[in-house]
């Protein structure tokens, strides 16, 4: 599934400012957290400075000494401390240290000769301290959900000239537009790429209309040797019983390929001129089918293949008949190639006409390529040019049906056309 350009630029921008929400809150409580320090640490060192000053003055205030650290142990107020004997080494300076799960600074100085150490107990304020740090965490987790809407809101305002560059190009695809005016959009980038659609556009229009002149072209100029054709085997006619078997079967296999000529001609005009999905009269779909069989009797007689008709013989369907025809004589003439002997089976059900031979089949790195232009899979057989089966694709994506083909090496291949649209 693809996401929107939209959604996308919104999980970017809310991806940004939560992680800038939390960079910001870790260092706002780093930071606050230093500063605290800071704080208790100049509290200490003023109250440590008054207290020797006032030692100083009145010796007889030194708190008392506990001889089991060697030293004179005061906590802040003044009141008596007991300080474990395993913290009686600590150094001169101020140390945070853990005390029946409070924790207290010890302040380590010397008075004369004498050593003194003096607690403060700021758990209560500490306790606060962090308590204002884990609100200010939940605040910017709270304040990070409406960017949530506010990324989606920027989003659209940033892609809303993609999105109507993309409405114009479908306008430009269905003939509602002629060409995209790059001005109406302020963003310079998206102006750009309407200019490269536009000149896309053109060169594609410019492109589309050369093929189809041309095809115009060549039909047309192949229709007048082909009437020529078709009228002087319409004049060997009466003459036709004083020739010989072999002779007449010539004159016949002419005239037959004159009016495939024919038949292929209309339909390329027809594809010139986007009229390939013109629906005409009902065709009978045995007799086509038959016709199209009888072209190959021939061929048949020289290979070792044979042709199966299951259509039923009320069958009939809605659909250009010549378009059909070239599609079906391709498929019988592509069965032929790959199949030296077995059997082919042209069956009508349900809205869908299916080709089936029991051949050489195709291999799986060639299948994906049958309906390119001039590609040949490896086996088949004949001096084709690989055109047929992409005129084929060709027809069926004007006709609105559908195609599909499955082969495998040596296990023969399988064609379906869906008529149903017809």
């Amino acid at each position: 599934m693809r996401l929107s350009l939209r959604l996308k630029v919104a999980l970017a921008l809310f991806a940004a400012c939560v992680v800038l929400l939390v960079m910001q809150a870790i260092g706002i409580r780093v930071m606050a957290e230093g500063q605290e320090e800071r704080l208790i640490n100049a509290i200490i060192e003023d109250d440590m400075r008054n207290l020797l000053q006032s030692w100083r003055d009145e010796p007889g205030t030194l708190p008392p000494l506990d001889p089991k650290v060697g030293a004179r142990v005061s906590a802040e107020g003044g009141a008596w401390f007991t300080l474990p004997p395993s913290l009686a080494t600590l150094p001169e300076g101020v140390h945070e240290v853990m005390m029946d799960g409070h924790e207290v600074h010890l302040a380590v100085t010397h008075f004369g000769s004498e050593r003194v150490v003096r607690a403060y107990d700021y758990s209560v304020y500490e306790r606060h301290f962090k308590n204002g740090m884990n609100m200010l965490m939940f605040a910017t987790a709270l304040f990070a959900l409406p960017t949530v809407w506010l990324a989606y809101w920027l989003s659209g305002l940033l892609v809303r000239q993609v999105g109507g560059l993309a409405r114009q190009v479908k306008d430009l695809r269905s003939g509602a537009a002629s060409a995209i005016d790059p001005a109406s959009y302020d963003e310079r980038e998206v102006a750009g790429l309407a200019e490269a659609v536009n000149d896309y556009h053109c060169r594609m229009a410019a492109m589309v209309e050369r093929e189809k002149e041309f095809t115009a072209n060549v039909s047309h100029e192949l229709r007048t040797p082909l009437t020529r054709i078709r009228t002087s085997c319409e004049l060997l006619e009466p003459v036709a019983g004083a020739l010989d078997a072999k002779s007449r079967q010539r004159l016949l296999q002419i005239e037959q390929a004159a009016e495939d000529m024919h038949a292929l001609v209309e339909c390329l005009l027809a594809l010139a001129r986007d009229e390939t999905g013109t629906v005409g009269p009902p065709v009978r779909l045995a007799e086509l089918v038959g016709a199209i069989v009888e072209r190959y009797a021939e061929r048949l007689e020289k290979q070792a293949a044979r042709i199966v008709v299951d259509v039923a013989a009320d069958a009939c369907i809605h659909a250009n008949a010549p378009a059909l025809g070239i599609v079906l004589s391709n498929l019988v003439d592509n069965a032929l190639r790959h199949t030296e002997d077995g059997e082919i089976r042209i069956a009508y059900r349900d809205g869908t006409l299916s080709v089936d031979d029991t051949g050489s089949g195709i291999a799986a790195d060639a299948l994906p390529h049958v309906f390119e232009r001039f590609y040949r899979a490896p086996g088949g057989r004949g001096d084709g040019f690989g055109i047929g089966l992409a005129i084929v694709k060709k027809i069926c994506e004007r006709c609105g049906w559908q195609i599909e083909v499955h082969s495998a090496e040596g296990a023969g291949t399988h064609v379906l056309l869906g008529l149903k649209g017809s």
